[in-house]
C-alpha cells in the first residue's frame, strides 16, 4: 500500500468517526434535553410542594386560630351553669312527704281568720323553720314603731354587704338614701342592704336592735322565734307558721306597713342613676286579690315562703306558706286556697305533721 493509500485510508477513518461522534451527539441530544426538563420539573415541582406546604402549614396556623376564637366566644357568652338549690331544712326532715287535701307545694300552711283565729287550712303548722325574708317585717315593725325621721339621710357601708350568702343588691356601698326610702325597698322588694342599713343606724346600733327584734317576739307571744340579724339571709333566723301569723297580725296594724308591703314599684335616685324596683309578690297587681299586708322570702335553707293578709269570700285571712319547693309555687298555693275558700269547702285539713324542726 502506498503512503498515499495509507493517507486516505486515515482520512476515511477519522471522518467516520467524526461522523459516528456526530450521530452519537444527535442521538444523547434529546434524553439531554428531556434530563434537563425533568431536572427543571423536579426543581419546579419542589418549590411547588414547598410553597403548597407553606401555605398549608399557614392554612393550618389560621385554622387553628379561628377554633380558638370560636371556642373563646362561645364559653364567653355560654351562659354559667344552674346552680343547683341545697336541700331545705323542711325537705331535710321530711316534711313534703305529708300529704294535704289541696296538694300544696309548701312544706308548711296555715290559713287564719284574722277576726275569729278559727285556723281554717293547716299543714304541717307546729314546725320551726328558716323564714329567710320574711325576717323583714319584724324589722319594718320595730322601725315603724321608733318614729324616727323618714326624710333622714342613711348610707350604704360595706357593713351592709353581705357576707352571709355573698348575695348581690343594686344599692351600691356609698349611696345614700332616705329612712322611709330604705324602707320601702326592704318590704317591697327584699333589698336586703336597705334592711341592714336601717338596723345598724337605729338607736344602740345592730345588736340593740336584734336584741329588740326578740324581745318584740316575746312580747307577741311568738315562743318559736329567734332572730340573730335583721335581713334574713341567716338560717338561724327561725319561726313556726302560728308564731308568724302574730306578726302579720301585729304589722297590719300599721298604716305605713300595709302601704310599703303592697307597694308595686318604687324609684330611687342613687347618683347619677334612678333604679326600678318591683315589688317581689306578683299578686299584688292582680286585680282579683284583695291584699293588705304581704311579704316574700327565700334562702335555700328556707324554701320559698310568703305571709299575707287578705280578704277572700267575705273573710279578712291571714296566709303563711313555708319552704315551697318551686319559684311561683308558693303563690299557687296561695290561689288554690282562695279557690278552695270561695268554693265553699271550709274545713280544716290537717294531716300528720313532722316534728318540730330547730325546735
Amino acid at each position: 500500500m502506498t503512503i498515499y493509500q495509507q493517507r486516505l485510508l486515515g482520512r476515511k477513518s477519522r471522518s467516520v468517526v467524526c461522523l459516528i461522534g456526530l450521530f452519537v451527539a444527535f442521538a444523547l441530544a434529546p434524553l439531554s434535553m428531556s434530563h434537563a426538563a425533568g431536572n427543571k420539573t423536579n426543581v419546579a415541582k419542589a418549590q411547588v410542594t414547598k410553597a403548597s406546604a407553606g401555605k398549608s402549614k399557614k392554612v393550618v396556623v389560621q385554622s387553628k386560630r379561628r377554633v380558638a376564637v370560636v371556642i373563646a366566644r362561645k364559653r364567653a357568652s355560654a351562659k354559667p351553669l344552674a346552680v343547683v338549690d341545697r336541700a331545705s331544712f323542711g325537705q331535710i326532715a321530711g316534711l313534703h312527704s305529708a300529704s294535704d287535701q289541696l296538694n300544696l307545694k309548701s312544706s308548711v300552711a296555715l290559713v287564719v281568720d284574722q277576726q275569729t283565729n278559727e285556723i281554717l287550712y293547716s299543714k304541717n303548722d307546729k314546725a320551726v323553720l328558716p323564714i329567710a325574708s320574711l325576717t323583714k317585717l319584724m324589722t319594718g315593725l320595730l322601725i315603724s314603731e321608733a318614729h324616727l325621721p323618714m326624710d333622714e339621710s342613711i348610707a350604704i357601708t360595706s357593713e351592709d354587704v353581705d357576707t352571709e350568702k355573698h348575695s348581690s343588691s343594686r344599692l351600691q356601698v356609698g349611696s345614700v338614701l332616705t329612712r322611709g326610702e330604705l324602707l320601702h325597698l326592704a318590704l317591697m322588694s327584699s333589698e336586703n342592704r336597705a334592711a341592714h342599713a336601717l338596723a345598724r343606724t337605729s338607736p344602740g346600733g345592730l345588736a340593740t336592735f336584734v336584741a329588740q327584734m326578740n324581745a318584740k317576739a316575746r312580747a307577741l307571744g311568738m315562743t318559736d322565734t329567734v332572730y340573730v340579724e335583721p335581713t334574713g339571709l341567716s338560717s338561724s333566723n327561725r319561726s313556726s307558721a302560728h308564731d308568724l301569723v302574730k306578726l302579720v297580725d301585729m304589722a297590719h296594724q300599721h298604716p305605713l306597713l300595709r302601704e310599703l308591703t303592697t307597694s308595686p314599684g318604687f324609684e330611687v335616685d342613687v347618683g347619677r342613676r334612678t333604679l326600678q324596683y318591683n315589688n317581689t309578690n306578683r299578686l299584688v297587681k292582680n286585680p282579683t286579690w284583695d291584699i293588705g299586708l304581704q311579704k316574700t322570702g327565700y334562702i335555700s335553707e328556707a324554701g320559698r315562703c310568703l305571709v299575707m293578709q287578705a280578704s277572700v269570700a267575705g273573710r279578712k285571712l291571714i296566709m303563711v306558706f313555708l319552704d315551697s319547693a318551686g319559684k311561683l309555687s308558693r303563690l299557687g298555693d296561695a290561689e288554690r286556697v282562695r279557690h278552695w275558700l270561695e268554693s265553699g269547702e271550709r274545713r280544716v285539713s290537717a294531716k300528720a305533721a313532722v316534728p318540730v324542726v330547730g325546735g
